[in-house]
């Protein structure tokens, strides 16, 4: 740490992260486990993009949009496990300063525009449910492209305010992070100035990218029940309710690990407890969304199987 000449200049240049547990022989398996679940979800989520390019049948704005989360969650895991098993191979992890403040934006800008895609996914099973004689029209190209571009929009506008307000604040020591990635609170945790504005920074950014989706996908969906318990057959409402299925338990999880992690601040302190949803949020969640996607869809698994033999697909008849 070097000595700071003023006020607000940080004296932390490194950041010392303590990873999942100082144990050597479980730092070991941790490394293998972590490093195969990366494998896996970066390979799950490559699939899914490939078979939405290759397949015509999966040319459509869900799985426009499906594309996009995917990667979106290969970008999600590569910010935060490449550099964890970098540490867990060195046993140790300093992080420089400014590599710290990258990942937490990259982290919030990845993290960001998946909540807001997630409430366009939501508003675009609306429109096809709904309002399925308009659907065409009102979810256009032109569109959809709009709709991922706010969603980028905002999420960068919210994650650049959050680490230009964590760049300000003074780091006087101790600079040891109790945590595998570099985050808000455990990093407001070792201020040794005001967090104040940071705090109400993070309430006002919760609110932007946690609450308001949360409402709007909520509202969607309930306009989406509505409209499929009029459906008169089971065999139509069976099928209604299949095309939303995966999109809901992705928002569950997704959702669920993030106001745990961000909406209880009463207490700032970071345990254990936080790991484990910091591992829920980076790791279990962008890992498990390909296999939801195509565990009860018959498109994408048939994509999925030309992808991996290589077949081509069948021609659309006009």
């Amino acid at each position: 740490m070097e000595a700071g000449a003023g006020r607000n200049r940080t004296t932390v240049t490194e950041f010392i992260l303590l990873g999942l547990t100082e144990n050597v022989w479980l730092q070991s398996i941790l490394f293998v486990v972590f490093f195969f679940a990366y494998v896996a979800t970066v390979g799950g989520n490559f699939s899914i993009v490939a078979a939405v390019l290759v397949e015509p049948k999966l040319h459509t704005p869900m799985y426009y949009f499906l594309g996009i989360l995917s990667l979106l969650d290969i970008g999600c895991i590569t910010v935060t496990v490449p550099p964890m098993l970098a540490c867990l191979v060195a046993h140790q992890c300093r992080v420089p300063y400014a590599a710290c403040l990258s990942q937490l934006f990259f982290f919030h800008l990845l993290a960001g525009v998946d909540c807001h895609l997630l409430t366009a996914m939501a508003y675009d099973r609306y429109l096809a449910i709904c309002q399925p004689l308009t659907y065409s029209t009102r979810m256009s190209r032109e569109v959809q492209v709009a709709l991922v571009g706010i969603c980028c929009t905002v999420s960068f506008i919210n994650a650049l305010t959050h680490t230009v307000a964590v760049s300000v604040l003074d780091f006087c020591g101790p600079n040891v992070v109790n945590h595998f990635y570099c985050d808000l609170p455990p990093l407001f945790q070792l201020s040794c100035s005001s967090i104040y504005l940071n705090g109400q920074l993070l309430f006002v950014g919760a609110t932007f990218m946690g609450v308001i989706p949360m409402i709007l996908i909520s509202v969607s969906y309930a306009h989406v029940t509505a409209a499929v318990l009029r459906i008169r057959s089971a065999e139509g409402r069976k099928k209604a309710f299949s095309t939303c299925s995966s999109h809901l338990t992705v928002v569950c999880i997704f959702y669920g690990t993030g106001f745990f992690s961000y909406m209880c601040l009463g207490s700032v302190s970071a345990s254990d407890k936080d790991k484990g949803i910091g591992i829920l949020n980076t790791i279990l969640s962008p890992m498990l969304n390909p296999v939801i996607y195509s565990l009860r869809n018959p498109d994408v698994q048939g994509a999925l199987k030309r992808v991996l033999t290589g077949t081509k697909p069948p021609l659309l008849e006009d």
